[in-house]
Formats: C-alpha cells, sequence, structure tokens
C-alpha cells in the first residue's frame, strides 16, 4: 500500500520539520521554520510556503548555515533588545528575543529588536502575527541579496527589500499586511522559471538592462521597485535602517559575503513594537474603535483579504 497522503497542516508541518532535521537543522530551529513555511502554505502564498523548504535544505547543504545556532539575547538599551543570530536562520533569533521585546514595549510603550547576523529566507509577517498576538502594533524590515535595480537604474544596488506592518484587532483577526519594495518577490521569478510562465510586464530588465518578461532573463538581469522613485526610495530607507544603523550589512555586502555560493540571503533585521496601552493608556478602546471603522466594509473602506493579511511578500 502507499503512504499515508498528506490530509492536514499537521501533518504537513511533521514532514517539514522532519526533512529540516534530516539536513542538520537543530529540533528548535527546525521547528520554528516549519511553523513559518506552513503558515505561507495556509495562507495560499506559494513563493514562502512549502517552496520555502527547498531554501533551506540548499542552504544547509552549500555549508554557510549554522542549523545548530543558539541565537544570544542582549539587553542592549532600555528601549533595544539585540539578538546575534550567531550564522543561524533568523526566525530562531526573533523568537528567543521576543519575550524581551515585548516586555520592554509594555513597560516604554515602545521597543526596538535588532536581529544581527542572521540568514534570512521567509516572509515577515510570521514575525508581525506574535506582536499582534501579544496585542502590540508591529513594524519589521530586512534587506537581502542585491537583485534590484534603483529606479532609472540598470544595475542590480537593493534587496527585495521587505517591510511589514501589524495592528491588533480584538475579535477579528490583526491587520497585516507585508510586501516587498521590488515589484515582484524573487521567490515568484524561481516559481514562474519552474512553471514555464512569462513574468508579469514591467517587474524585471535582462543584462542589458532591457525590459523582459523572461525570468532567466531577469535572474541574470536585475529586477526592479514597485512604484518607480518611490519603491526605490522605500528599497534606500530599508537599507539604512536594518543595515548600518544596526551594524549590519546592506543587501550588496550580504551578496558580497555570499561568494557565490547562492545561500539565502545574510544581513540583519529590524522589529518596532509599540503598545497601544501605554501610548493611550484608559482611551485606547475609544481610539481602537474609531481605527476599525477602516476595516470596515460597509463604508467601502479598506479591509484585509482572506485570513486578516494582505500576504505580498519578498
Amino acid at each position: 500500500m502507499g503512504k499515508k497522503p498528506f490530509h492536514t497542516f499537521e501533518d504537513l508541518y511533521r514532514l517539514v520539520s522532519d526533512v529540516l532535521r534530516r539536513h542538520g537543522l537543530s529540533d528548535d530551529q527546525g521547528a520554528i521554520i516549519a511553523q513559518a513555511i506552513v503558515s505561507g502554505e495556509r495562507d495560499g502564498c506559494d513563493a514562502h510556503g512549502l517552496y520555502r523548504t527547498l531554501s533551506c535544505v540548499e542552504a544547509m547543504q552549500r555549508g554557510q548555515v549554522d542549523g545548530q545556532a543558539q541565537p544570544e539575547v542582549h539587553d542592549h538599551a532600555p528601549g533595544i533588545v539585540r539578538v546575534d543570530a550567531k550564522r543561524g536562520f533568523s526566525l530562531l533569533a526573533f523568537e528567543r528575543g521576543l519575550p524581551m521585546l515585548e516586555q520592554k514595549a509594555h513597560v516604554q510603550g515602545i521597543a526596538v529588536m535588532m536581529i544581527n547576523h542572521c540568514y534570512h529566507f521567509s516572509a515577515l509577517w510570521f514575525e508581525l502575527e506574535k506582536l499582534t498576538e501579544r496585542g502590540l502594533v508591529g513594524l519589521a524590515m530586512n534587506p537581502s541579496h542585491s537583485w534590484v535595480a534603483p529606479a532609472g537604474g540598470t544595475n542590480p544596488v537593493f534587496g527585495t527589500n521587505p517591510i511589514a506592518f501589524g495592528w491588533p484587532r480584538p475579535g477579528s483577526p490583526p491587520y497585516i499586511f507585508d510586501f516587498a519594495s521590488s515589484a515582484i518577490a524573487r521567490g515568484e521569478i524561481e516559481l514562474h522559471r519552474r512553471r514555464g510562465e512569462r513574468l508579469p510586464a514591467g517587474v524585471a530588465i535582462d543584462a542589458r538592462g532591457q525590459a523582459t518578461q523572461d525570468p532567466v532573463a531577469a535572474i541574470s538581469g536585475a529586477m526592479l521597485t514597485f512604484g518607480g522613485h518611490k519603491g526605490s526610495a522605500l528599497a534606500t530607507m530599508i537599507e539604512l535602517l536594518a543595515g548600518p544603523l544596526i551594524g549590519d550589512l546592506t543587501s550588496a555586502e550580504s551578496l558580497d559575503f555570499d561568494q557565490g555560493a547562492q545561500v539565502v540571503p545574510y544581513h540583519g533585521e529590524l522589529i518596532l513594537a509599540l503598545d497601544p496601552e501605554v501610548f493611550l493608556g484608559p482611551a485606547k478602546d475609544a481610539h481602537w474603535s474609531r481605527a476599525e471603522k477602516l476595516f470596515d466594509p460597509v463604508r467601502g473602506k479598506p479591509r484585509p483579504s482572506g485570513r486578516g493579511r494582505i500576504a505580498r511578500t519578498a
């Protein structure tokens, strides 16, 4: 008889975590990464779902990621948590630093976590969900590898440089957006290549700087920012805030560090957490009720899709 098919996300989680552990990840690294991958699959984001298991396995096979790394959490300043990922994946570093970040945010109203020396492969909404579950407003960003040309340019300078935002909504799923400053996610280009599909127009150029819809030509050329100069400015901001400001690499430096190994990007991540209870005190509920009007479909206002997030990631 054939093997029993996987019917539930719990089955899928067991499969992914087992694969990751077989390829050298510790139990705690494998568990948190499997949670993120299954969350992506659950939410219909193909570029950050089950497909990302391959990225993790390839990174381990190329020998640069430390799958046994144990992050170190440092109380860096009254409002800052610093986590050294020790060349492991970013998600375990985030999980280890989250309790201190939450505590600082509840005391001061705002706190920052900077993750250093991490390999990053995943969407950012996973971190934002953890913050909104704790009643915190969150913002997260990171550079990647320099695959993206600035507005008006033809040479890659920026990473896909995602930014994500989370807003807790008592009694409803949180409002979360997570998208790249590039016009398309890097993983989407690879998925188009695997499926033999052309890219949308206006998302990439080839090695000669000409517009292309060929995913192979796009990989050897450059991706473009969304919104022209606006996306380019946003990408610059993310490079600065999640690179030099936290003492970590820019996207160009990450690609140089890779030295052709084609491992997932190596850099830092910046996460901000804001506690509305500290900002607003007893008036918090009244102001949160006002905020809910933005999500009222009867008034024709924007509202989250699916499970309460807009999942467009890098």
